[in-house]
Formats: structure tokens, sequence, C-alpha cells
């Protein structure tokens, strides 16, 4: 590729999960049948009136002070009109001059350097329908009309498609620790639009083309690199590049010009006569960053310096805040962080994720998960049967201890009892037992799994095989 620099801003739009729709009660809920989640209100019908969901203003707000936004005191609502199918009403209702968060920031590591990409702005607004195109024809579902969406808004600060994939991905995190939305991409409650340009270096910054309603990363990640690739083909062959929106096919690698790019003029943006400006006091923000949770470039560094955990590990346990939530749950009831994080990352993750699902469902409390490490500990239950026992306790308010005990698991300690044991398989085996004192390491197994077998699963396995070893070499 020839010597261009890729400068980047990206969009993105974040649906927020409140009970109800922006301006009216219909339930903001995923799916259900088609136009079964609407209203006069959010299907555009003349002469209805909004009404503001309080929550959706307070999320964006919790937004803002999570990225370190200036809150405005007093914001409005304006009119962008533009005539397309799923907007009912002709136009949408947005914040044009006086958004609700002005300015901050979001750090984030790439390729083992840490970037940071500055927000021009959060606005909130309301989202429009969803057309389902078929076999000759094209039909509009309005269940997503009117929910609300805030525009996360970036300078052009971004200069790659690693970049780009890895500010994205901060900034879910960012929203799911604030529980504001939990950012399914496959739902279409995070997307981002892709604003991209190629100059020389000392030049200024090229015509511009913007990708719209990119739902996954990798999508994101393909579109950007799609488009340099079409743009500096058009520049080396000495084109101009045509300022345009554009569509990416994930399917087939490409993307294809829809329409000339709009700017705020062709909206005709003016002030909404139906609802009331946005009215905030100090305290009502300083509640709202008060209520802010430990967000997880926080928690990773803390568990680094402060647990003594791997890079990798704090990645992990971070990358969902239920799982990251439990993890601080088990350790602060006395659980060694390692091995909590260890037992989080084998086994609750294993069980609590859904293929095709962002997330993970997380089935135990910390003092359920505290209780199965306390048992391992103690030897009164082995790593094997604990999953065992994770099964039974999983979605349910029982504790581990009263599991261990329905399923009959409890270990047996006794020494003597283990010892005659052993010493009986030992003697119906001779044949093994000589090759053992012959050398053979791998016939010490065998008595292990013997043993096990004997006792249905019930010594620990360390205590097993500390003991076969010993009365082997008598």
């Amino acid at each position: 590729m020839s010597d261009y620099i890729v400068t980047i801003g990206l969009e993105v739009h974040c649906e927020l999960k409140t009970e109800s729709k922006l301006f009216c009660s219909c339930v903001n809920k995923f799916g259900g049948e088609p136009n079964s989640h609407t209203c006069p209100i959010c299907a555009g019908h003349p002469g209805v009136m909004p009404v503001l969901n309080k929550k959706a203003v307070e999320y964006t707000v919790k937004a803002g002070c999570a990225i370190g936004s200036r809150i405005s005191r007093f914001s409005k609502w304006d009119r962008k009109n533009y005539f397309y199918p799923d907007l009912p009403k002709a136009w949408q209702t947005s914040q044009y001059d006086l958004p609700l968060c002005v300015g901050g920031e979001v750090r984030f590591d790439v390729g083992g350097e840490e970037k940071t990409v500055r927000l021009n702005r959060i606005h909130l607004e309301e989202d429009a329908g969803k057309l389902v195109h078929g076999a000759g024809f094209t039909a509009v579902d309005y269940n997503r009309c009117g929910v609300p969406l805030i525009e996360c808004v970036t300078e052009p600060d971004i200069h790659s498609a690693d970049e780009a994939v890895a500010f994205l991905e901060e900034l879910a995190g960012i929203f799911r620790y604030c529980g504001i939305s939990d950012c399914k991409m496959q739902e279409g409650s995070i997307r981002a639009d892709v604003n991209l340009s190629l100059s020389r270096p000392g030049e200024p910054l090229g015509t511009r083309t913007e990708t719209k309603n990119l739902n996954s990363f990798r999508s994101v990640r393909r579109a950007i690199e799609a488009e340099i690739a079409r743009q500096t083909e058009v520049l080396e062959s000495g084109g101009k590049v045509v300022q345009e929106t554009r569509h990416f096919d994930d399917a087939s690698g490409t993307g294809y010009g829809m329409r000339s790019k709009e700017d705020a003029q062709d909206y005709r943006y003016f002030p909404e006569p139906d609802l009331m400006p946005v009215v905030l006091s100090d305290a009502d923000i300083d509640a709202i960053a008060a209520a802010l949770p430990e967000l997880k470039r926080a928690r990773r560094a803390r568990y680094t310096s402060e647990l003594g955990l791997s890079d990798y590990d704090a990645d992990v346990l971070t990358s969902d805040p239920a799982v990251a939530d439990l993890f601080d749950e088990t350790v602060k009831l006395g659980a060694v962080a390692k091995k909590a994080a260890n037992y989080i990352m084998s086994e609750i993750m294993r069980k609590g994720k859904t293929e095709g699902e962002d997330g993970v469902t997380v089935g135990v409390t910390g003092a359920q998960l505290s209780d199965i490490l306390s048992l391992v500990e103690k030897g009164e239950i082995n790593l094997v049967a604990s999953k065992d026992v994770l099964d039974k306790i999983w979605q349910t308010d029982m504790s581990a201890s009263e599991a261990v005990d329905k399923l009959g698991l409890r270990q047996n300690n006794d020494a003597g009892e283990i010892e005659k044991l052993v010493r009986d398989i030992i003697a119906a085996n001779p044949g093994p037992a000589d090759d053992f004192r012959k050398g053979n390491e791998k016939v010490l197994s065998f008595f292990v799994g013997q043993l096990m077998k004997a006792t249905k699963g019930k010594t620990n396995p360390k205590i097993a095989g500390d003991l076969v070893r010993k009365l082997l070499s008598e």
C-alpha cells in the first residue's frame, strides 16, 4: 500500500436497556412479532404527544460520566428530518447543537501500546424501525422505533482497523459495566458507522466516506480494510474519492455506494416543539456519577497489581461484568485469587456461555463458589466432583456443602481404610506392581484409578497418589 495516512472517525449507536421506549410506554425488548411493541406515539400517528423517559436521560449522563464528558446542565431536542420507510414520522427526535454530553475520551490498548480516542459528544435520540427484505418485497417492523439510543461521535483519532475494533470493544465494555446497555451486536443494540479518508503526509485530510450500520466487530474490521483498499486504488489511478454514504456487504466482503453523503443542513434540523428542554442540576449529575461502578480498565489494573493475576487472567475475568463481580465477591469471602480465577475461567465461563450469544450467564453466587473452593481445599471433594456440585447448585440457592451431601460426594480421607484398600488392590495385581518397582512410573495411574473406582471417586487424588506410591515402594 502507498504511504497514505488513514483517518477514521466512528459514530457508535448504542441502545439503552430501559424498561420502556424513549417517548412512550411501549416495552423496550428485542424480538417479538413484527409491530407488536408499538403504539400511536412510536408509530408516528399525527397529533400524539411524546413523554420523556427519565431513566434514558440518567443512562446517557452515566455514559458521559464514565468517559469524562462535560455534562450539559441544559440540553434540548431537535427534529432531524429525512424520508425513509423505517421512520414513520419522517423525522427523528434527536439532539443537534445542545447534546447531553460533550467531550470525553476512551483509553485502550492495541498492539501493546496505549491509545486514546477523544469523544466529540454523546447525544440521546430515538431509534428507527427495521426494514425486512424478502423475495420481491420489503416489509417494515416498527418494534425498534422509539427505542432510546445514544450516539457517540468520536474525533478523527483512529488510524487503523485494529484501533477501531479495540476502541469499540473498550467502549462496549464501559457501557456494559455501567449497566446501561447489553451491547449485543447480534441483536443490533450496538452498531457503528465508519467515516474514513486517506491523505498524504503533510496534506489536508482527504474526502471521507461513511459506511453505515456495521453490527459486528468483524464487519467493522473488514469494512475498514476494504474501504482503505478501494480508496487507495481510486487515488492511485488518478481518480477522486466521492463523498458518499456506503453499505458493506459482509457476505461478499465488498462495499458499494448508496447515496451522496448528507451534511447537517440536509436534515433541516429545528427545535422539537413538543418536548421541554432537559435541565440538570449539579446534585443530579453528582448523584449519577457517584453511582458509577469500578470500570473494566480499573479492574484489570487492580487484578494484576493487587491480586497478582496475569494480564491474560485479568483480561478474561473482566471481559464480562457479571464474571468480574463474581470473582470479586468470591475473593472477598476468602478464596485465593488465583484459584478462584482458574475455576471461574475453566468451569463457570464454560457452563455459562451460550454459543452465538455475547456475555456469560453466572448461575452461582460468590458465597456458593467460595464454598466449593473451600471444600476442594479441605479435601472434602475433588475437582472432578466439584463439577457435579456446580451443576447441582446452578441457578439455585442451595449451598455447595448441602449439594455434596445430597449427591453423596464427600471424600473418604480415612487413612487407615484407604491403606487397606490399596494393599488389597496391589495384592490383586502383582504384575503391574512388579512393573512399577522395575521403574515403570506409568503404572501408578492404573493403581490410583483402581482405588478411585473402588471408592466411587471419593478419595482425594493427591492422597491416593502419595499412598499408592508409598505402598508400592515397600
